[in-house]
């Protein structure tokens, strides 16, 4: 894929919001803000690139607790940028994959997809009605953003994230989307890669905190 790092943030920004609910991203001179409203969570600020003047300017601007800052770059280089009034998460990656037509995966877990034109569930059920594992995709043009792909603490070691990242691929695919995008954490990394993902930076997370 051809894709650049700044095309594939275009892409998981609006698909982002979409699976998110709240309202589509702006774009705004340091890459994208996202008006979320949630507790915790006022607004995530999305940058494409890491520029530590870029990123130094922005915090210091942003004087409002539970702003967020998502940040195409290494966590030690992004918080050197902060004040202690922020609060520098965990490493995640931005990663994609060409999706592709292929056999889904078995399973024995009742598989439920629901969802519209913009959004799509997949949920793992187990006997009872209990969901083993779901994951939601957001589309944005040709590209599909995967997110929230969680099993169940019962259910986990079961091969189920494996089998929902199949199925939402498939779904995907059914509606015109040519590549999935998403934003991975550590341990969701080592997955995605065994799936043939490809990671093309690291994202640190920042969160204003007093």
């Amino acid at each position: 894929m051809s894709e650049t790092i700044g095309e594939l943030v275009r892409d998981w920004v609006h698909g982002w919001a979409r699976c998110r609910e709240v309202a589509p991203p702006v774009a705004v001179p340091e890459g994208y803000r996202l008006q979320v409203d949630r507790p915790g969570h006022l607004a995530r600020h999305v940058l494409p690139e890491f520029d530590p003047d870029t990123v130094r300017a922005l915090a210091n601007r942003l004087s409002t607790v539970d702003n967020w800052l998502k940040v195409c770059g290494p966590p030690e280089q992004v918080a050197a940028c902060l004040s202690p009034r922020w609060s520098v998460g965990a490493p995640e990656f931005l990663m994609s994959t060409a999706l592709q037509s292929r056999p889904p995966l078995p399973t024995s877990y009742a598989v439920e997809v629901t969802g519209n034109g913009e959004v799509v569930d997949v949920r793992l059920c187990a006997d009872g009605g209990e969901v083993a594992a779901s994951g939601r995709i957001g589309l944005a043009g040709t590209a599909a953003v995967i997110d929230q792909v969680e099993t169940a603490p019962a259910h986990r070691r079961r091969g189920l994230g494996r089998i929902v990242m199949d199925r939402l691929g498939a779904q995907a695919l059914e509606r015109g989307a040519r590549r999935a995008v998403l934003v991975a954490t550590a341990d969701g990394q080592g997955l995605y890669r065994a799936l043939g993902w490809t990671t093309h930076s690291p994202v640190t997370a920042a969160h204003r905190t007093s």
